[in-house]
């Protein structure tokens, strides 16, 4: 069943698909870096501010002082490139804030706190790795065949997909093999504060270790976005022709 969303302005959806659907919206109408001056817009954002920051400590209140003004910005992540909504503070603070997770008026769970802290920690290799795979196999024009579709693709419209294992679960078997089935260490991960776009690991030598463990694990190939999703599952082992490396 489809879970409501009521925000304190009296605005409601009868499910959270709906309230992600206007929110989109109102980021998408608007440029970068200009002032959200609707006074509807501002005021559902605000409402969605009070139902994120209900869902957390008051420590990570997003409202703080008090809001002077949002807008929007592109935030460039672990996970590339990515619109959001950001505020201004009446005392001259910002931060950014989630739309997806305020709607769904609850924390980010920490398994998967704990999978963007690998995310991150693999990013930057992930982003050298793609720049030496089309170096090496790219055309005189740039471009490269998808793995599974076989069509052309160039560094900005493809990305580095885990084939096998997904990364999904090689993020599960770190985890394990460290001990941490249940509960994550205190300390281990950053605690969320404002213009932090991503948690991260604390200690950088977890950092490392995930980084060493997945390049012993991962199977990797650059395919277009949403390829692995249009097709069946295919081989568990899938065979690739042009293997993305890590490394080097």
């Amino acid at each position: 069943m489809a879970k409501g969303v009521s925000l304190s302005n009296g605005r409601n959806w009868s499910s959270q698909k709906g309230a992600t659907a206007h929110f989109r919206e109102i980021r998408d109408r608007y440029e970068d870096h200009v002032p959200i001056d609707s006074g509807q817009d501002h005021e559902d954002l605000l409402a969605l501010l009070e139902r994120y920051d209900a869902a957390h400590d008051d420590e990570d209140s997003k409202i703080g002082v008090g809001v002077d003004f949002l807008e929007v910005r592109t935030n460039y992540g672990s996970g590339g490139p990515t619109r959001g909504f950001w505020v201004h503070r009446i005392d001259g603070t910002t931060t950014d804030f989630s739309f997806p997770w305020a709607i769904r008026g609850v924390p980010k769970p920490q398994s998967q706190e704990f999978a963007d802290a690998c995310r991150a920690a693999v990013d930057q290799e992930l982003k050298a790795a793609k720049r030496r795979f089309f170096d090496t196999h790219a055309d005189a024009e740039g471009f490269v065949p998808c793995e599974l579709t076989n069509a052309p693709m160039s560094f900005d419209t493809s990305h580095v997909d885990h084939a096998h294992p997904s990364f999904g679960a090689l993020v599960i078997t770190f985890r394990a093999a460290r001990g941490w089935h249940q509960d994550i260490p205190p300390g281990t991960l950053t605690k969320p504060s404002d213009n932090q776009l991503t948690t991260t690991f604390i200690d950088p030598a977890v950092a490392e270790t995930f980084r060493a463990f997945h390049r012993g694990a991962a199977t990797l190939r650059v395919i277009a976005p949403g390829a692995n999703l249009a097709r069946a599952a295919g081989q568990r082992r899938p065979k690739i022709a042009r293997p993305v490396i890590l490394g080097g």
